[in-house]
């Protein structure tokens, strides 16, 4: 027994340094899969732009948007909202994989619940993040459905940024998930073939009915994250074919 005593003593370092390289492991992994998994996806504005300086949009240029289907064969997402109904041509013939990772998680009720977590007056708001079902505010702009699709940057008349077109949110290249945005003004600067080719989010449709309802939640109050004050809600997602 003492013979043991004293290899346990001896031991007793080591130990305390197998504990602790174990914890820093544990730490440096989770770290990573932060930063991996779960950075957030943001749509930056472009250096020289400010909140300050975008143009917020007169009640004339809102009236009198206007959009057209492009293809009949194209499938529309209607986003019910508790500030009411968007209805979105989602761009399947030129846009196949963003658009039908969209459908995929609009059938799997993946978006009911969800809200739109990033709201800025006269550039775009944002929503797709499953973290924002839950009270876990910090980590809002974090969460995804797991996986990433990859970016599909393709030349097109209707894929670029303009004022209504649906976006893909990211935190990189080939990163986007389910976190997508909606163009409140002509924000070319985020498309990735035009200047200044520090953004690339690609468009995968654009809102045909309710742009008076994206409007609307673009001038709600929100704090210094640009988080609305009030719950703006997803209650649910068609796709009608």
């Amino acid at each position: 027994m003492q013979y043991l005593g004293e290899i346990l003593r001896n031991a007793k370092p080591v130990l305390i340094l197998l504990g602790i390289s174990a914890a820093l492991v544990i730490g440096i992994t989770m770290m990573m899969q932060y930063f991996i998994e779960g950075a957030p996806a943001e749509i930056e504005l472009t250096n020289e732009d400010s909140l300050d300086q975008l143009d917020i949009l007169t009640p004339e240029v809102r009236d009198d948007y206007q959009a057209d289907i492009s293809s009949n064969m194209n499938p529309i997402a209607v986003l019910n909202t508790n500030r009411g109904v968007i209805e979105i041509e989602l761009y399947e013939d030129f846009m196949p994989i963003t658009a039908g990772n969209f459908m995929k998680l609009a059938e799997e009720n993946f978006y009911d619940e969800v809200k739109f977590h990033r709201v800025i007056e006269g550039f775009m708001i944002q929503a797709g993040d499953p973290i924002t079902k839950t009270d876990q505010v910090m980590r809002y702009g974090t969460g995804g459905p797991g996986y990433s699709i990859p970016d599909e940057h393709v030349q097109g008349d209707n894929l670029t940024n303009v004022r209504g077109t649906i976006s893909m949110a990211n935190s990189g290249p080939d990163s986007g998930g389910s976190q997508f945005f909606i163009n409140l003004a002509d924000n070319t600067n985020l498309d990735y073939d035009k200047t200044p080719l520090t953004s690339k989010h690609p468009v995968f449709g654009r809102v045909i009915n309710g742009m008076d309802v994206v409007d609307s939640i673009s001038i709600v109050e929100t704090n210094s994250t640009a988080l609305p004050l009030e719950d703006i809600v997803i209650e649910s997602v068609e796709i009608r074919r």
